[in-house]
Parts: C-alpha cells; structure tokens; sequence
C-alpha cells in the first residue's frame, strides 16, 4: 500500500475534565490505530532545532503536544502539509513511508510519541533522496530493512 499524506490524520483523544485537572487516556488499538509498543518523548529542543527527518518503513506513530506546540511537516514524496499540535488531547498519527519534520517547538514544548514498534535504526530512512526512490518503486538500498 502507498501511503499518502490523505493517510495522516489528527486524532482527538478522549478528554476526562474535572475541576481539579483533565486526564486524557490512550490505548492501543483503541483510540491509537495500532497496538502501542514504545513509548518516548522529545523535550529541551532548542530554539531553531528541527527534530525528525526521516521516515519509516514499517513503524506507524502518533504525535502528541503534551506541552507547549510544535509544527510537524509531512512529506508524502509528491505532496507536503503541516499540521500545528499544540492541545495535549490531539494527537497525529503517521503511518509507514511519510517523511516527517518537528520544527517550530515552543519554548518547554514536548512532543511524546506513541510507537508501534520497538527502536530498529534499519526502519529508518534518514536520506530523502532514497526516500524518494522507495516512494517511486525503487526499493529498499541493499543492506536496509526489507520488512
């Protein structure tokens, strides 16, 4: 299947508000479109700083602002958009093959990750160019993840 940017989509997530504070509950393959595997965040991300650049062969994730707001700009290999997170009961899922970038933080913004798989750098495509190729049918280079 290849995945286009009409394939990421915002998720509103469920919102428990009380007097004394909210609570919003995740889980996988409930309000996460996938069975969550790993969990992370980014946080301290320097004024100017981009996180990201990369995209995945197989791992599915959701983005999530849990503070502050961040911009992420998505790359399908013909189209690009951005979508602002900003709100911590909004999160974007991003399937396989889509080329994204964390830019703009906010100062204190955190972006936690939900994952559908555990880390393996050979998921990684961190060279756009390459990206473009196995968007265009050219394949995986040798010695990468074949999946």
């Amino acid at each position: 299947m290849k995945t286009t940017l009409d394939d990421c989509r915002v998720i509103e997530l469920p919102r428990i508000w009380e007097r004394r504070g909210s609570l919003t509950p995740i889980t996988g393959g409930d309000q996460v479109p996938f069975e969550i595997q790993r969990v992370y965040y980014l946080y301290d991300v320097p004024g100017g700083e981009n996180r990201g650049g990369h995209a995945h062969r197989a791992l599915q994730q959701l983005l999530v602002s849990i503070m502050g707001a961040f911009d992420v700009v998505l790359d399908d290999g013909g189209n690009k958009k951005t979508v602002r997170l900003q709100r911590a009961y909004y999160g974007l899922f991003v399937p396989t093959m889509i080329w994204r970038e964390l830019v703009n933080f906010s100062s204190g913004g955190i972006c936690l990750v939900l994952a559908s798989a555990l880390y393996d750098e050979a998921d990684y495509i961190r060279d756009y160019d390459q990206f473009l190729r196995c968007k265009n049918g050219g394949g995986a280079e040798p010695g990468t993840y074949t999946g």
